[in-house]
C-alpha cells in the first residue's frame, strides 16, 4: 500500500465530513491576528506560548509543515509572516486558499510529503509550524532531518505530537471505558490490527496512524541537531485516556546559529 497516497485521500475525505482540523479560523479571528491578537494551537486545545515565535512577526518566513485546513497559517499571515503552507491533502490546502482570499491573506501552498521536503532550499524557513500529524507517517525520523535542513539558524521548530501510551490500547475497549493494553510500540494500524478492523478503516477510509517512540520523537529531533529549548503536555477531553493523562506533547527546538 501507498500510505502517503491512501492517507492524501483519506485527509480529502475527512474534509468533506467536517473534520475540526479542517474548519478554518474566521474572519473575526483574522482580524485580531493583525492587530497582534493572536494565539497558535497545535495540539488540541492550548495554545503554544507566545515567546516560543519571534518577538517580531512581520517578515518571519514560516512552514506550517502538514499544517493544512486554514487554521494556524492564515493567523500568523495576519500577524505579518511569509507563510507556506505544506500539507499532503490538497482539500486541506484548500481551506488556506478560500481563507486567504476571503480575508486578503497572501499564503503559499504546497503539496507533498512531510518527510520530503526537497522543493525548498536549505534554510529557507526563519520558524516551522508543525501540528499533531506526523502520526500519519510510518517514519518520522526524515520529518526531523528535513525540518532542521529547511530552517535557517537560530531558526525553530514548533511541533505537536501524541505521547505513544495512547497506542497501547484497544481503541473500541478504551472508548468504552475498558483499558486493555493490546498493542506493542512502536505502533502501526497496517501491522498491529486485526485484518477485519483494517478492512472496516479501509472501507470508511479512515487514516492510517502511527504511534511512533518518544526515541524517535523527542530523540530524533535531537539527533538531527536540534536543542529542545520548550516542552508542554495537552490532552483532548473527548479522547480517551484524557480522563487519566495528557496524550499529547509539545515541543520548541531550537537550529543553533553556526
Amino acid at each position: 500500500m501507498n500510505i502517503q497516497d491512501y492517507n492524501r485521500r483519506a485527509w480529502n475525505k475527512a474534509v468533506e465530513r467536517g473534520s475540526q482540523w479542517s474548519i478554518p479560523v474566521t474572519s473575526a479571528e483574522v482580524d485580531a491576528a493583525r492587530r497582534g491578537d493572536w494565539r497558535i494551537i497545535f495540539t488540541p486545545e492550548k495554545a503554544a506560548p507566545r515567546d516560543w515565535f519571534p518577538a517580531e512577526m512581520a517578515g518571519v518566513d514560516i512552514l506550517c509543515l502538514a499544517g493544512g485546513g486554514g487554521q494556524q497559517g492564515p493567523i500568523l499571515a495576519a500577524a505579518g509572516a511569509n507563510v507556506t503552507v505544506f500539507d499532503n491533502s490538497e482539500a486541506q490546502l484548500a481551506r488556506d486558499r478560500e481563507v486567504a482570499a476571503r480575508d486578503g491573506l497572501a499564503i503559499h501552498t504546497v503539496q507533498g510529503d512531510m518527510a520530503d521536503l526537497s522543493v525548498f532550499a536549505d534554510a529557507s524557513f526563519d520558524c516551522i509550524v508543525h501540528p499533531v500529524s506526523n502520526l500519519f507517517v510510518p517514519h518520522v525520523r526524515p520529518v526531523w532531518r528535513e525540518a532542521y535542513r529547511v530552517l535557517r539558524p537560530g531558526g525553530v521548530l514548533l511541533a505537536g505530537f501524541m505521547n505513544p501510551a495512547f497506542y497501547l490500547f484497544d481503541a473500541e475497549l478504551a472508548e468504552a471505558g475498558n483499558y486493555v493494553v493490546t498493542y506493542k510500540l512502536p505502533y502501526s494500524d497496517l501491522a498491529s490490527l486485526p485484518p477485519a478492523v483494517r478492512e472496516r478503516y479501509a472501507k470508511d477510509l479512515q487514516p492510517l496512524e502511527f504511534g511512533h517512540t518518544l526515541t524517535d520523537q523527542i530523540g530524533g529531533q535531537i539527533d538531527a541537531g536540534f536543542v529542545i529549548t520548550g516542552f508542554y503536555e495537552d490532552r483532548w477531553p473527548d479522547q480517551y485516556l484524557s480522563e487519566y493523562m495528557d496524550a499529547y506533547i509539545a515541543t520548541r527546538a531550537l537550529k543553533l546559529a553556526s
